[in-house]
C-alpha cells in the first residue's frame, strides 16, 4: 500500500486535476480542427494500412486482396504447385 499524502501533495494534485479539466474542451477542440484539416488536406491516406493480427493478409495490389474484406481473417497460404492438396 502507498504511503498517504501529505496535504501540500493533496492541494497540488487537485489543482493539476482541475486545470486538465479546464483545458479539456480545448484539446478536444484542437484535436477535432486537426483531423478535420488532415481529411480536407489529404482525404485519402494511401499509406496507411490499419493494424492487424500477425499472419498473412494480403495486400492492395496483391492477389487474394479483397478491398471490403475482413482483415481479421489471415489469407491461407498457398500451395505449392508441385505438391497436390
Amino acid at each position: 500500500m502507498p504511503a498517504p499524502l501529505t496535504p501540500a501533495q493533496i492541494a497540488r494534485r487537485d489543482r493539476i486535476e482541475s486545470l486538465i479539466g479546464l483545458a479539456a474542451p480545448f484539446l478536444d477542440l484542437v484535436l477535432g480542427v486537426g483531423e478535420r484539416i488532415s481529411r480536407i488536406a489529404e482525404p485519402t491516406d494511401h499509406e496507411y494500412y490499419p493494424i492487424r493480427p500477425g499472419g498473412r493478409i494480403a495486400l492492395p495490389g496483391e492477389e487474394g486482396y479483397e478491398e471490403g474484406a475482413d482483415l481479421a481473417m489471415p489469407v491461407a497460404p498457398a500451395a505449392p504447385a508441385d505438391q497436390p492438396e
